[in-house]
């Protein structure tokens, strides 16, 4: 199975949490649509739109189990882009840990590529 990724601030996680559901960030309520990263755009991701953050959350997804919500469209340079077209249960995030900043970049866990 493919996973994909979502950055969440602290606060979003939390309150994803207590309501068993993600109704997106602000950027993803105003396009539409959650933004997810794959494995290999996540660190460009993470360097361009939350830079210097020390509250992240990272959450894999197995693709596969969002249906046909999912969509792979072009964004940053003509790449694919995973897109959901509807809230994300909590039930289906196969994992979530922090994402910590230290030394001034963010620790990525062993299987994000470099």
């Amino acid at each position: 199975m493919a996973t994909i990724y979502k950055i969440l601030g602290r606060d979003e996680w939390e309150k994803a949490l207590a309501q068993g559901v993600f109704e997106g960030s602000a950027v993803d309520r105003q396009d539409g649509f959650i933004h997810f990263s794959a494995a290999h755009q996540l660190r460009e991701t993470v360097r361009r739109h939350f830079a210097g953050r020390s509250d992240l959350i990272l959450a894999a997804v197995d693709a596969e189990t969002l249906g046909p919500e999912l969509r792979w469209e072009a964004s940053r340079g003509g790449d694919l882009f995973p897109h959901l077209y509807a809230p994300l249960a909590i039930a289906r995030i196969r994992h979530a840990a922090p994402l910590p900043w230290q030394g001034g970049t963010h620790n990525f866990p062993a299987d994000i590529p470099a």
